[in-house]
């Protein structure tokens, strides 16, 4: 089994920043094959926002590139989400997701509400 626990979250101004984190432990962390983040607003489905595809292979939603940014540190199975010039239809719920190929099964997070006032 993996849990992801994730952290970062808050309440921000506009064009403000903040930094999510989320590491993964257990077992089978061995078996993750991607790590990423999704999100959900109120009343919305949850949205991929930015995720790695492979080591270096990155992809995010057209509504953040140029603002956030993902990263990943292997050696602490964890991945990091750099939100930069936040704006208010940033709120959501942001959550962790690691991926496993061979199955398609999905890991998540609990989630981490991010608030961006104006």
């Amino acid at each position: 089994q993996v849990q992801l626990v994730e952290s970062g979250g808050g309440l921000v101004q506009a064009g403000g920043s903040l930094r999510l984190s989320c590491t993964a432990s257990g077992r089978s962390t061995g078996s993750i094959d991607a790590m990423g983040w999704y999100r959900q607003a109120t009343g919305k489905q949850r949205e991929l926002v930015a995720t790695f595809r492979g080591p270096t292979v990155t992809a995010y939603a057209d509504s953040v590139k140029g603002r956030f940014t993902i990263s990943r540190d292997y050696a602490k199975n964890s991945v990091y989400l750099q939100m930069n010039s936040l704006k208010p239809e940033d709120t959501a719920v942001y959550y962790c997701n690691a991926k496993r190929y061979y199955d398609h099964y999905d890991y998540w997070g609990q989630g981490t509400q991010v608030t961006v006032s104006s």
